[in-house]
């Protein structure tokens, strides 16, 4: 019997601020790179509250969502020969207040405020080939509201899940 297709859901953020794009630069196993602020989704949240905490973790910002941007699919396969599909919800939003005590994530070795041109500049340095192309989106004002992701209540719930569809 093959195995069910799961893809693993992440969360992104496209923040822009006077024509420069908010980056994290993180260690992987490939080195250095540059994402959109991002991560997994957990347990018990909803897209873009997943948006709002994983842009905190990496970049200090407080972030809220505004809208939602694209939903995306990715594949890759590692070099042990996991093959990995990735559906990203990317959000652009406002960008709040600094916490400068705040520690960034583990493998987040800095911020950065690039241009677009240097976006462009550096895909050898790009974790995702998303990166790309949640930018062109977000420049061709693709803007969708947040309630096209219904969150339904049983996410948010601590109790034993129903077994129904």
């Amino acid at each position: 019997m093959r195995e069910r297709f799961q893809p693993r859901v992440t969360v992104a953020a496209v923040i822009e601020r006077d024509g420069r794009f908010l980056l994290v630069e993180e260690e992987t196993s490939d080195g250095l790179r540059l994402n959109n602020p991002a991560g997994h989704l957990d347990p018990g949240e909803a897209p873009d509250q997943g948006c709002a905490r994983e842009t905190l973790e990496e970049t200090a910002h407080r972030f809220t969502p505004t809208a939602l941007v694209g939903v995306y699919l990715s594949r890759n396969v590692r070099p042990d020969g996991e093959d990995v599909t990735y559906m990203r919800f990317a959000f652009c939003g406002e960008l709040g207040e600094l916490e400068p005590d705040r520690p960034l994530d583990t493998g987040i070795v800095r911020t950065l405020w690039m241009t677009e041109k240097e976006i462009r500049a550096s895909p050898e340095r790009h974790r995702s080939p998303l990166l790309l192309r949640c930018l062109d989106d977000y420049l061709s004002g693709k803007r969708y509201p947040l309630s096209l992701v219904y969150t339904d209540a049983s996410v948010y719930s601590t109790a034993v899940p129903l077994n129904r569809p």
